[in-house]
């Protein structure tokens, strides 16, 4: 089902607030409004019945009480939908003014001046029933005066009032329909100015940006999302393109040699010896290009989270032990001491975490002067477990620090071109397997030492 737009939807929100709140006040002013004439009745009969109180008070028989049918005939008469009713005790009817009706049972037999209700031959009356003893009699027998007011109009007028109500209602919710409409589209002409520059926008033109000064406060917050999104995407174009410029870079070298090598062999004849140390050295470069295509296939699956690391106890001193065995040699040739200070575990994959650290000491090997010293410390807390790798050298400015463990990229742009077995891509994979590790990376770099920091959640620790 096709949803419904923006600006339809704001419309017909619009419409239902505007028809509920005259919906409320419709109601209300009808309760009002009866309410107030229930109030003017009732005022009406109470005053009628206290004057024929005060006139029936002189009543002393039957003679008597036709001297007193003009009086009132000129009080109770002078209402054109009052109806009045005197019976005596017997309910012989004494004074009918303007004429008998039929009475209700109820209000026939009832004295208390309660307020009554009731329908007869299509017509609506509201009326109340009172006796009257009347003080100048010898009987002392009561009188029974009843007092009915025809309330018809009250209600024809009512239901005429709630007949245009809902007419007018109903045009009231169609024009606010309308008018919503054309709110709502003029309120979302910067959204839709919005959705016209990133509708505009395309990998050759992430540079542009929304000006966050021209739109509502609203939309302001969206905007400046929008923009971060498209700085991130433009960030992340120039990095893969450079990535793919860094690639045809790094394997142009060892293809080079290749077939630089090979045409100086093929030039003309040669012995066996001269083949096979061509062929020697081809198979360096080859076993080179080999372990640059591994390293990209480790990073290209750690960057769609192929990546799953075994979960198993790992004694980072050991990993660390063992790496200096393999690298004494090299160090011994440059005076360079490897020191190791704590212990600690985590949970991971000892076989990633092996070239991890093997990574981080071959690039401390290569930057650490000779007769200096590398120290890894480990240090262990009830929710951490830090891994440092320490080595004196140059320090390395603060706009690199962050930048360091992206692919190919050298702090140093003079050692652009690497060497045959550096291809720039170490610390992208240390931090492609301590992110699978749920861990954290970052480097320091002051007063001469860098420092590489492996943060893992400590083993046990949630």
């Amino acid at each position: 089902m096709k949803r419904l737009s923006l600006t339809t939807r704001l419309s017909l929100l619009f419409m239902l607030a505007v028809t509920a709140v005259l919906l409320v006040a419709g109601l209300s002013f009808s309760q009002l409004s009866q309410h107030h004439f229930m109030q003017l009745d009732r005022q009406t009969l109470e005053e009628k019945r206290q004057a024929s109180q005060n006139i029936l008070a002189e009543f002393k028989d039957a003679e008597q009480f036709e001297q007193l049918k003009p009086r009132l005939r000129a009080l109770l008469g002078a209402h054109r939908d009052l109806t009045a009713i005197i019976l005596d005790n017997s309910g012989k009817l004494l004074f009918a003014e303007p004429g008998p009706v039929a009475l209700p049972a109820q209000l026939r037999d009832s004295s208390s001046g309660e307020l009554w209700q009731w329908q007869d031959q299509g017509q609506l009356f509201r009326g109340l029933s009172t006796q009257v003893k009347p003080t100048a009699s010898a009987s002392g027998q009561p009188l029974q005066v009843v007092l009915m007011l025809d309330i018809s109009p009250h209600q024809h007028f009512f239901a005429t009032i709630t007949r245009w109500f809902w007419i007018a209602l109903v045009l009231s919710a169609l024009v606010s329909a309308g008018l919503g409409w054309l709110v709502a589209r003029s309120g979302l002409v910067p959204l839709r100015q919005v959705t016209k520059v990133a509708a505009s926008i395309s990998a050759t033109s992430l540079k542009a940006r929304i000006p966050q000064a021209e739109v509502p406060h609203e939309l302001q917050q969206l905007v400046a999302s929008f923009n971060a999104m498209l700085a991130r995407l433009d960030d992340a174009f120039m990095r893969l393109a450079n990535f793919s410029a860094d690639i045809a870079h790094e394997l142009r070298t060892p293809l080079s040699n290749l077939m630089l090598q090979t045409e100086v062999v093929l030039s003309r004849a040669r012995d066996s010896e001269a083949y096979q140390e061509t062929l020697y050295a081809n198979l360096d470069d080859l076993k080179h290009m080999a372990r640059m295509i591994d390293d990209m296939l480790f990073l290209a699956k750690a960057d769609n989270g192929l990546i799953m690391p075994e979960h198993q106890s790992v004694a980072l001193d050991a990993v660390v032990h063992k790496l200096f065995e393999y690298y004494r040699l090299l160090a011994d040739e440059r005076g360079i001491e490897l020191q190791l200070q704590g212990h600690g575990s985590i949970r991971g994959d000892l076989l990633m975490l092996h070239r991890a650290i093997a990574n981080l000491l071959s690039n401390a090997l290569r930057y650490t002067p000779v007769g200096q010293s590398i120290r890894v410390s480990i240090r262990q807390s009830r929710l951490l477990t830090e891994l440092s790798v320490s080595n004196p050298g140059p320090s390395i400015a603060a706009e690199h620090l962050e930048q360091l463990f992206d692919r190919f990229y050298r702090a140093d742009p003079a050692r652009r071109e690497g060497s045959s077995h550096n291809a720039g891509l170490g610390l992208a994979i240390t931090r492609s397997i301590v992110t699978a590790h749920q861990g954290q990376i970052h480097c320091s770099s002051s007063a001469g030492v860098t420092t590489f920091t492996l943060a893992f959640p400590a083993l046990g620790a949630d």
